[in-house]
Order: structure tokens, then sequence, then C-alpha cells
């Protein structure tokens, strides 16, 4: 059975210099086919890093950053596992509240709550931002509907937080 991680990324620090070595490459490793979608600003990181292609190479699908038009395909296979890594406090926020306003977005809140589909959220916030009085409730809108979440430290690698995710 083809096992397909929706790999889903925001701007955060680190973006640029980590997602693809602790998170896409860790998890084709472990034999994820990887079904990459990213908000618009983390596609515009990743390519003045020069890290676009690097994806590419690790995934037979499209790297995706904008909706298809009507009528063109669908890019993606319909993932039961996505891994939205690193979130930003932003992206967190606005996945809690339902605002799909990019395509990252969208793919996670059609099926956020789907008790057949695992999400997982990596999210980086800082202290200011986490007390904010409105993040508590996010996050506990967010593990309401079933999702999974684990702060991304800056000293720590990302990779642990695969170990999120079914086997």
């Amino acid at each position: 059975m083809e096992r397909v991680l929706g790999l889903v990324a925001s701007s955060c620090g680190g973006l640029d210099t980590r997602f693809a070595t602790e998170l896409a490459e860790p998890a084709a490793a472990r034999g994820w086919r990887l079904a990459i979608t990213l908000t618009p600003t983390a596609a515009r990181w990743l390519e003045a890093a020069d890290q676009l292609g690097k994806l590419r190479a690790l995934t037979d699908l499209p790297v995706r950053s904008r909706s298809r038009l009507p009528g063109e395909p669908r890019p993606h296979p319909d993932p039961e596992v996505f891994l939205f890594a690193p979130a930003s406090a932003n992206s967190v926020a606005k996945l809690a509240l339902g605002i799909a306003d990019n395509q990252a977005l969208t793919v996670l809140g059609d099926v956020l709550g789907d008790p057949r589909v695992t999400i997982a959220v990596g999210y980086q916030v800082q202290a200011a931002r986490s007390r904010h009085p409105a993040w508590r409730n996010h996050l506990d809108a967010l593990t309401a509907g079933g999702v999974l979440l684990r702060r991304l430290k800056i000293e720590e690698s990302w990779t642990s937080i695969l170990d999120l995710l079914p086997q």
C-alpha cells in the first residue's frame, strides 16, 4: 500500500535551511511518498534559497504553492496523513479558525476533523505571541479536531516530529 504524506510548510525561521534536510529527506527515507504543499511565502523563501529543486527530486509529484485552475487535474492523491511543519503562529491561527486563504491551508482545512486523516502540526511561536489571549484557544481548537501538536524549538532537530506520524 502506498504511503502518501501531505507535507505542508509555512514561512518560519529555519525553513530555508532545515525543511529539506530535517523533514522532507528523512520522511522520504522512512518510505513516505511526498505530496508537498507550501504557503506562497514559504515557496518564495525556498526558491530564493535554491531549495525547490532539492524538494522536487524527493518526489514524483509536483511541489505546490498555488491552487489549480478549474478543469485542471488534481496534482496530488488524497493523503491520509499530513505533517504541517514548520507552521507559523499566523498559519496555526488561520487553520484553527478555518481560514483557507492559500493552497496549504486549503488542503489542511478540507480534512481537519476527518477521523480517517491524521494531521500533525509542528509549530513555531515566539514567546510574546504565545501569550496572546487567543493563542491557547487556537491550540485547543486544533486539538479538538484531532490534530497532534508539537512546538518546534530552534535548538532541536525537527526530524523528531516525524515520530508523531503513524508507522
